[in-house]
């Protein structure tokens, strides 16, 4: 069985229907960029099989011509070929093939839908509010809890959408894509701000109150995200959920005029195709903060494309959490028995009653996440642990939770108690202190039942006011080694107490 159906097999806690979860397909024809990705896994949290982009540019001329150009059309066509024949290969039968700006608004678009569907995709051409919904729903995808306002930004059009408790609350779609604000600014010292200001009076979007966070989802934005991480230096490669206070982008408006073409791009994970655009990008995204008074920046990768696989999903699969679901699925495939990632779980919640609600799903996941490192060299397992946690591909969890959740890994597989600097310049020295214990606690009980069940069934631990008690029945007693003891002790130790243990008759 290949890792791909263990993942998708061993999806627990999902519905009949999301088990059999099929590969599915979305090919965005966008403004700037004509993208496939195929997705396969649990329903709720899909990953990415396969992603691949063009910069066909198709909206590159709408803004003079009112047209897709020609060239820019034929880039575009030779890519959905290309994405016809490789989903026909992935034997993907579920394709869905949407349209925004440049297509909706080109007075050619439907002869280059004509085109697309003699390739033999059928194309839905999104309206401005589709777009804006279907972004906010990948948003909600990746962050249950959003609160704030969401813009996406991409080649034709710019969505802005007031997101609450997982609900749209007002939606508009004005034609200023990246693509056509430099023919906005060329017209002068605050032309780009004044257009922004008019095209939203004319959608009747109304004011919302000042100080709300901001969402940036779309490439061009995301990009400015990256410069931003290498202007700080910061110590983790994931932008998802990456933060930026609202004067950052006077900074960033300033590196992408000065900065050495060539030097931005050696830089990390920038996409060189996004440079020309960046500073247009900068441009706008400085006055739609300023218009809406954002109190942070927050980057979401997930928008469009994760929005409409959300929006097809059953109501009960939906509300799923989407970081255990992503650690279950990871943590089964991976780990050497199916299930025990909670069961770990169930017996070391005795000892951290007073973790708050947040922290009890990070160290859920920690658990679901202890068995990564079995198959690595054993010298290299603690190493494993700390980058599954840490660069995995999770989602609905910030940097401090990514931070413990890494941390948690690297002891329960013997990374010790220690930090790395990366560690302690995410997350507080309480918050890590915590992981430890839950790392110690996963490790107790990892050395305590050998990987199965029956052991963490009978044997029970708690903390008491005298210190933590481990209570095992007579006939399990052979059960409490000399190294689950030494595992037992460091716990205690780390938690500030003693270590008793206790053998029922």
């Amino acid at each position: 069985m290949t890792l791909l159906d263990r993942i998708t097999r061993t999806a627990l806690h999902a519905s009949a229907e999301d088990a059999g979860f099929h590969r599915v397909a979305i090919i965005d024809i966008g403004s700037n960029s004509v993208r496939l990705v195929v997705y396969d896994g649990p329903r709720r949290l899909p990953f990415t099989l396969f992603n691949e982009k063009v910069l066909a540019g198709l909206g590159a001329d709408i803004g003079t011509t009112g047209l897709i150009g020609e060239p820019a059309m034929r880039r575009g066509l030779r890519a959905l070929v290309r994405f016809r024949r490789l989903c026909e290969d992935m034997e993907v039968t579920d394709i869905r093939c949407v349209a925004t700006a440049a297509v909706r608004e080109a007075g050619n678009g439907a002869d280059f839908v004509a085109r697309v569907r003699d390739i033999g995709l059928n194309v839905r051409i999104l309206s401005g509010e589709e777009e804006g919904h279907a972004s906010a729903a990948g948003l909600f995808s990746a962050m249950p809890d959003a609160d704030g306002i969401m813009g996406d930004l991409g080649g034709g059009s710019l969505e802005l959408v007031r997101v609450k408790a997982g609900q749209v609350l007002q939606s508009v779609s004005v034609p200023l894509g990246v693509l056509r604000v430099r023919e906005v600014r060329a017209q002068g010292k605050g032309a780009l701000g004044r257009t922004l200001a008019s095209m939203l009076a004319k959608t009747g979007w109304r004011d919302e109150p000042r100080g709300l966070p901001f969402y940036m989802v779309g490439g061009s934005w995301r990009a400015l995200a990256r410069l931003d991480m290498n202007l700080t230096a910061y110590p983790l490669p994931i932008f998802h959920n990456y933060a930026m206070s609202p004067d950052r982008i006077a900074i960033l408006q300033r590196a992408v005029v000065t900065m050495d073409k060539a030097a931005l791009k050696a830089m990390p994970f920038l996409s060189g195709g996004r440079i020309p655009t960046m500073p247009d990008a900068a441009a706008l995204l400085g006055e739609v903060v300023a218009k809406l008074g954002s109190s942070q920046l927050l980057v979401s990768s997930y928008g469009l494309r994760e929005g409409l696989l959300f929006q097809d999903l059953p109501a009960d699969v939906a509300a799923q959490d989407p970081l255990l679901v992503a650690t279950r699925a990871e943590g089964d495939a991976q780990g050497r028995f199916l299930g025990h990632g909670d069961l770990i779980e169930q017996w070391i919640a005795p000892l951290f009653k007073g973790d708050a609600p947040a922290m009890r799903r990070i160290r859920h996941a920690a658990c679901l996440l202890a068995d990564v490192g079995w198959r690595a060299n054993p010298d290299f397992r603690a190493e494993r642990g700390l980058e599954t946690g840490l660069h995995g591909n999770w989602v609905g969890i910030n940097v401090n939770e990514r931070a413990m959740l890494a941390q948690a890994l690297y002891t329960s597989l013997g990374g010790g108690e220690t930090s790395t600097e990366a560690l302690r310049r995410l997350a507080t020295s309480e918050e890590l202190a915590r992981a430890v214990q839950w790392g110690l606690g996963i490790r107790l009980a990892q050395r305590l039942s050998g990987g199965v069940a029956s052991a963490l069934e009978s044997v029970t631990v708690a903390l008491h006011e005298d210190g933590i008690m481990l209570d095992a029945p007579s006939e399990d007693a052979c059960l409490l080694g000399e190294a689950a003891e030494r595992r037992l002790r460091q716990l205690a130790q780390a938690m500030g107490v003693e270590a008793r243990i206790a053998r029922r008759d």
